[in-house]
């Protein structure tokens, strides 16, 4: 989509339900997580009723870790994924990036509190631009954090290019019912009673209208299979978590 700027094609992208430049983006998103660092975990917990953890945790049956594997976990925020991938390792090194240096932040804290710091690496930077060079990660992992990635297509090119030949891509997103009147009761909840959690937990209504938002914005299960094949991926399957409220992807270079 573009718009005119003083006789110049602007690109527009998605923000939640308005559109934005697509330079303006990312720190929009970046915004949003600070705003709700401190919260975020909670906030989890308490929009999911707990449920976020059983994704996760089916995530890493999927997954089935191996020791001495390393991780990149994108979008990883405060390392929910990569204490997982790590404890069920036994051995290994994971290595958590994000836009936001709060989030990471967050995450550090609760490393160091679990002992986990010497297996463990924290980097700010961008999903579709990583710090990192070719082929040095067997597993790239990233947990509802690609819907906010300004172009996802541009980071499944990146983990392509950051993973092994042999490596997995596991992708944990929300996504959308296959039953109407289920997603209805479903958009009912979210855009009703989410923002007002969002305002009473952590004082921020509107980051937690954009990721209602940014949810429904997302492609559906098929469509974003299609776009982890057209990245260069293999054996690409999907599995439904709750019904299709989340849904993992799963991936690998062949």
């Amino acid at each position: 989509m573009t718009a005119e700027d003083n006789g110049n094609e602007e690109k527009l992208v998605d923000f939640g339900f308005r559109s934005v430049p697509e330079d303006e983006k990312a720190d929009r998103v970046r915004g949003v997580f600070t705003s709700v660092a401190s919260r975020y975990d909670l906030m989890n917990d308490l929009m999911s009723a707990g449920v976020h953890r059983l994704w996760k945790d089916a995530m890493m049956d999927w997954l089935a870790p191996r020791p001495g594997q390393r991780l990149l976990d994108v979008a990883g925020g405060t390392g929910d994924i990569a204490f997982r991938f790590l404890e069920r390792a036994g051995q290994g090194e994971a290595v958590v990036l994000d836009l936001t240096e709060s989030m990471l932040l967050e995450g550090r804290r609760r490393a160091e509190a679990a002992r986990l710091s010497d297996s463990l690496s924290w980097v700010v930077g961008d999903a579709m631009s990583l710090p990192f060079p070719d082929e040095c990660f067997d597993v790239y992992t990233i947990s509802f954090g690609i819907r906010n990635v300004t172009r996802p297509e541009a980071a499944l090119r990146e983990a392509w290019r950051v993973l092994r030949t042999g490596g997995r891509l596991m992708v944990l997103e929300f996504s959308h019912l296959p039953v109407p009147l289920a997603q209805r009761l479903y958009d009912l909840y979210s855009f009703n009673v989410i923002p007002r959690l969002g305002q009473a937990v952590t004082g921020d209504r509107d980051s937690y209208s954009y990721l209602v938002e940014s949810i429904r914005r997302f492609p559906d299960q098929q469509t974003f299979l299609d776009m982890v094949r057209a990245a260069g991926f293999g054996n690409a399957k999907y599995r439904n978590l709750t019904m299709g409220v989340a849904c993992l992807h799963s991936a690998w270079k062949i």
